[in-house]
């Protein structure tokens, strides 16, 4: 149930952080970005030191936490605390470019 928002989220998360789904931690241990990310993004002070350094500069930090507020609704453990896909879609529209089809 809303698996698809959950893939989403952590594309979301992927583009936002810089990072893989799945990294190694040793050879037998790996770790999701899910789990990664989750302490991180719960603590606003702490978006700006894992932000990808390639997108860092180029938004508005209030849109990065945006973004990062998102995928964190997306990735929720419980299917029904995760928003529909649509709310998703209309939550980050506002945040893309005019001439990329959004109202920024």
């Amino acid at each position: 149930d809303k698996s698809d928002v959950y893939a989403f989220g952590v594309v979301l998360l992927e583009l936002l952080l810089g990072r893989k789904p799945v990294e190694k931690l040793n050879p037998s241990q790996c770790q999701s970005i899910v789990t990664w990310a989750m302490p991180q993004l719960t603590d606003r002070s702490k978006l700006p030191n894992i932000v990808d350094n390639v997108i860092k500069n180029t938004m508005d930090p209030k849109h990065l936490f945006q973004v990062a507020a998102v995928a964190v609704l997306c990735v929720q453990p419980e299917p029904c605390y995760r928003p529909l896909i649509a709310d998703v879609l209309h939550s980050l529209i506002p945040l893309v470019p005019v001439e990329l089809g959004g109202t920024l």
